[in-house]
């Protein structure tokens, strides 16, 4: 069973060497970790949104409708300059996304937001990103 985002991240949060935190990374390779280390790192990625905290209820641990692992597709609709995201109004978009974050679990929510507010998990350097995953980020 694949784990969330948010576990991979706290394991690699909690792991000592730069070694087995790259080891973490390609062992739970996922699209959705990719997307969000893209997200996140590569400066060539611009989020239109509206920075900090957007205000939106998180959904319930043990009950949440959605993963991540799934829903991340839908990051196309909240980047700059892609169309489905420039086919959008501000307002239908902003509403897309407190819909994908009320969604899924609260700690991933929590990392997509960190990530259209370009911050960096614990942990993790671009060095380490771009050994795991050579080509990935493309600025």
């Amino acid at each position: 069973m694949k784990l969330n985002v948010y576990e991979v991240l706290e394991k690699i949060k909690s792991a000592r060497t730069k070694d087995k935190k790259i080891s973490l990374l390609k062992e739970n390779d996922s699209w959705a970790l990719k997307d969000i280390l893209r997200g996140t790192f590569d400066t060539s990625i611009e989020w239109n949104l509206p920075g900090g905290e957007p205000p939106y209820t998180p959904a319930l641990e043990q009950s949440v409708p959605a993963n991540l692992l799934n829903e991340h597709k839908n990051f196309v609709y909240f980047v700059k300059g892609l169309r489905e995201s420039n086919r959008l109004t501000p307002v239908k978009r902003e509403s897309m996304f407190i819909g994908l974050i009320e969604g899924i679990h609260p700690e991933d929510a929590k990392v997509v937001i960190n990530m259209i507010n370009k911050k960096k998990p614990h942990g993790l350097s671009r060095p380490m990103i771009e050994e795991a995953f050579p080509g990935l980020l493309q600025d």
